[in-house]
C-alpha cells in the first residue's frame, strides 16, 4: 500500500519540487512532512482522534513525501508511535530523521536534555518508538526559543558521533545553530542538514544557506509563516490571491526557489492542509512575485 514503482513515485505530487540527495544513501522529496502536530494540544499527550493522525501520514507517503520530520520528545513518544503504526514496515523510499537535545517535562515545557547519558536515552527512545534499528539522520538541537545560544557544542555532538560508529545512527546533523557551531560540529564528524528558523520575513541566515549550498549540505527552514507582522502578512494575502493560492503554498515555493538545497517540512494535523501545502511545490513564482515578495523581509 505505501510502496510504489519509480515510475509511479516520479509522478506523485510531492515530488513536483524535487528532489535532493544529502549523501550517497540519502535522497528526499524537498517537499516533506513535519511530524509535530501529530500529537495532542501544545505537542503534548495523544492527539484528539489517532486514526486521523495515521490517516494524515498514510496520505503523506501516498503524495509522494519521501521524509518525515519528527522528534520522540513530540507527545513525548507519542508521535513516534503513531508514525510507527501508520507506516511501519517502512518503504525503501521513505527516510525519517529525528532530533534529540530536549525533553518534556510535566508541565509541558522543554527543558534541554544534552548530557551524555540523556542523549544516548534519547537515540534509544526513537529506536524503540520508531520500530528501527538505525536512525537515518538525528539532529542535535541546540539553542532555545529566541533562536540559537553561542557556546560550544562540542561535547554533545561528539556523543552523537560516537552513537553513529556504533551503527545507531547513519547520518548527523544540527537544529537551531549558528555558523561558528556548525563550523565546530564538522570539525567532528560530517553533517547531512541543518535545521533553522528561517521564512520569506526572518531571512538572518541568508550567508549560511549559501555556505551551505556550496558544500552540498541540506538547509531545512521551520516556522515557514512563524513571526510574520500583519503588514507582512498582508503582502503575502495580496501575492497568493493574485495567484489564486493560499499564503502557505507561496511561502512555500518561495523557499524552493530561493536555494536548491532547501527542504521544507510543513506540518498539519489535517489532510485538506497536507494537500494545500504540498500544491506549493507545483508553483512558480515569476520575478515580479519575487520582488513583491522580498520587499516583505524584516
Amino acid at each position: 500500500m505505501l510502496s510504489h514503482s519509480s515510475h509511479e513515485y516520479s509522478n506523485l505530487p510531492a515530488t513536483t519540487a524535487g528532489t535532493f540527495t544529502m549523501t550517497e544513501d540519502l535522497t528526499v522529496t524537498r517537499m516533506g512532512y513535519g511530524a509535530m502536530q501529530l500529537a495532542g494540544p501544545y505537542v503534548f499527550g495523544p492527539p484528539a482522534d489517532r486514526n486521523a493522525a495515521v490517516s494524515i501520514l498514510r496520505e503523506a507517503v501516498a503524495l509522494g513525501i519521501t521524509h518525515i520530520d519528527t522528534a520522540d520528545a513530540y507527545g513525548p513518544h507519542i508521535t513516534n508511535q503513531i508514525i510507527k503504526e501508520a507506516l511501519h514496515p517502512y518503504p525503501d523510499s521513505l527516510h525519517i530523521v529525528t532530533k534529540v537535545g530536549s525533553v518534556r517535562d510535566a508541565e509541558g515545557g522543554w527543558p534541554p536534555a544534552r548530557a551524555p547519558h540523556q542523549l544516548r536515552q534519547a537515540v534509544h527512545d526513537n529506536l524503540k518508538n520508531l520500530g528501527l534499528d538505525t536512525l537515518d539522520v538525528v539532529n542535535l538541537r541546540v539553542g532555545g526559543l529566541q533562536g540559537p545560544t553561542p557556546g560550544s557544542i562540542a561535547e554533545p555532538f561528539t556523543v552523537l558521533a560516537q552513537l553513529q560508529r556504533e551503527g545507531l545512527i547513519k547520518h548527523l546533523g544540527l537544529s537551531n545553530v549558528n555558523a561558528e557551531q556548525i563550523a565546530e560540529a564538522q570539525s567532528i564528524a560530517p553533517i547531512v542538514c541543518v535545521q533553522n528558523f528561517y521564512n520569506l520575513a526572518h531571512r538572518g541566515d541568508d550567508d549560511l544557506i549559501d555556505s551551505l549550498a556550496a558544500q552540498g549540505i541540506a538547509y531545512v527552514p521551520f516556522f515557514p509563516l512563524g513571526g510574520f507582522s500583519p503588514l507582512q502578512s498582508d503582502k503575502l494575502r495580496s501575492v497568493a490571491t493574485r495567484l489564486n493560492t493560499t499564503p502557505m503554498a507561496v511561502a512555500l515555493a518561495w523557499l524552493l526557489q530561493r536555494s536548491p538545497n532547501i527542504l521544507l517540512i510543513p506540518g498539519t494535523s489535517s489532510v485538506a492542509h497536507l494537500r494545500e501545502n504540498i500544491s506549493g511545490a507545483t508553483l512558480t513564482l515569476s520575478e515580479d512575485d519575487l520582488t513583491n515578495l522580498n520587499s516583505i523581509v524584516s
